[in-house]
């Protein structure tokens, strides 16, 4: 039998009101009630799903939040350290505790997803998902899609798989940041591309050259370079330790990159951005703690969250719900850097 708030409120030996103010985070109860409701909830596994008024959105008692990790690629052994995760996560918990919901992060390795899967009893019994696309390829969609119920993936898209995504524009964050180093007058521009072929970057180098193209600049092959995404340290490239012949302006496809290089730069006496300007992708919050500040594209995590949630709570509430795919636009950030 399906239980109602009405039961959960006998239960719990409370009122119904305290129910439905405790479920949508409210004042009105004290917290000893609030923890008694919400203890009757998890030990009789009711969902409060439910509409508050014709039209509204329906809201999810617990979203699996799914980490694919890959040692090759961004969500490696370290991506809890990534300074996205943790806005993500945050973000996702305001939004879900706040109605008296419950976050799980489920870990799965790329290369055994299909086992993984089957051994993990809570994301199998998980009646909704949010999925950590970083490294995923279309097949490996598809195979997450087919295993999980009511899934949304964030920070990836394919145009061919037929179900949710909410992403970046990555094409337009990149063409704008092309666009803007252009209309400053640079001509000689310098590219820092992933080592690791990632999706969200083959869409910043196309939005990029796009950029390139109507600006009628051509990048030498001598001027782009390949670093590690995730790596804060390390040498620069040869072209950049010699004293001529240098771009004026380089574009990095991520914040880690131009920062590497911003204070590698800086460290061997070459001044930004009067030798050499810099610019990245994604603006996290070292951005403001070097010298000059970086200049770079502004990712909206918390936007890109509240999509996917509000994605996911249509998806379990309508039977009829067909995918949908939304991108989320970037902006500009303008700093000392270029």
């Amino acid at each position: 039998m399906e239980l109602k708030m009405s039961d959960i409120a006998k239960m719990a030996g409370v009122s119904k009101a305290a129910v439905s103010f405790a479920l949508n985070g409210k004042p009105g109860v004290s917290e000893e009630t609030r923890k008694k409701i919400f203890k009757v909830i998890k030990e009789q596994g009711y969902e409060p799903l439910r509409k508050h008024k014709k039209g509204s959105v329906r809201k999810l008692a617990s979203i699996s939040l799914v980490i694919i990790q890959d040692r090759a690629g961004m969500m490696n052994r370290s991506y809890a350290s990534l300074p996205f995760f943790d806005t993500l996560v945050s973000t996702l918990s305001q939004n879900v505790g706040g109605f008296g919901g419950q976050v799980q992060i489920v870990n799965l390795d790329i290369r055994h997803l299909r086992d993984d899967i089957a051994n993990n009893k809570a994301l199998k019994d998980s009646k909704a998902a949010i999925v950590l696309a970083t490294d995923l390829n279309r097949h490996q969609v598809e195979v997450l899609n087919t295993q999980l119920r009511n899934v949304v993936f964030i920070d990836n898209y394919f145009e061919n798989v037929a179900v949710d995504f909410v992403s970046i524009d990555n094409f337009q964050g990149a063409y704008q940041a092309g666009k803007y180093i252009a209309k400053k007058g640079y001509s000689r521009i310098g590219y820092v591309a992933s080592n690791h072929i990632i999706f969200n970057f083959l869409q910043r180098r196309a939005g990029f050259r796009q950029a390139m193209k109507e600006a009628n600049i051509k990048i030498p092959p001598e001027f782009v370079i390949s670093l590690n995404p995730t790596e804060l340290r390390g040498t620069l490239p040869d072209i950049l330790k010699r004293k001529q012949n240098l771009p004026e302006a380089i574009f990095c496809e991520d914040d880690y990159m131009a920062l590497r290089l911003l204070k590698e730069l800086t460290r061997q006496g070459v001044k930004i951005p009067d030798d050499i300007a810099v610019m990245g992708f994604d603006d996290i919050f070292e951005d403001t703690m070097v010298t000059p500040k970086l200049t770079t594209v502004r990712v909206p995590i918390t936007q890109i969250v509240m999509q996917a949630i509000n994605q996911l709570q249509s998806k379990v509430a309508e039977h009829d719900w067909l995918p949908q795919k939304c991108f989320i636009s970037t902006k500009l950030i303008k700093r000392e850097s270029l």
